[in-house]
């Protein structure tokens, strides 16, 4: 993921991997289907996620979260 340099799954905005891995819009590894929600730990449920996005994602589906606010922002 971060060698394709994929941009945000949740929101779709660049990620920046060059940033601080603090920084809000930095990349982390998200499970789409949250391992709380019993989301198997596999590459095929990992996508790359901007630290911010995937914090106020927690363990819900982004769909979800899109469809009540507009956003995740």
């Amino acid at each position: 993921m971060k060698a394709i340099r994929a941009a945000c799954h949740i929101c779709g905005e660049a990620i920046d991997y060059e940033a601080g891995w603090l920084d809000p819009r930095s990349f982390v590894v998200d499970h789409v289907i949250p391992l709380a929600k019993q989301g198997p730990d596999t590459m095929a449920n990992k996508a790359a996620a901007h630290r911010a996005c995937n914090s106020k994602k927690r363990a819900r589906l982004v769909a979800p979260i899109i469809k009540r606010s507009g956003s995740l922002k």
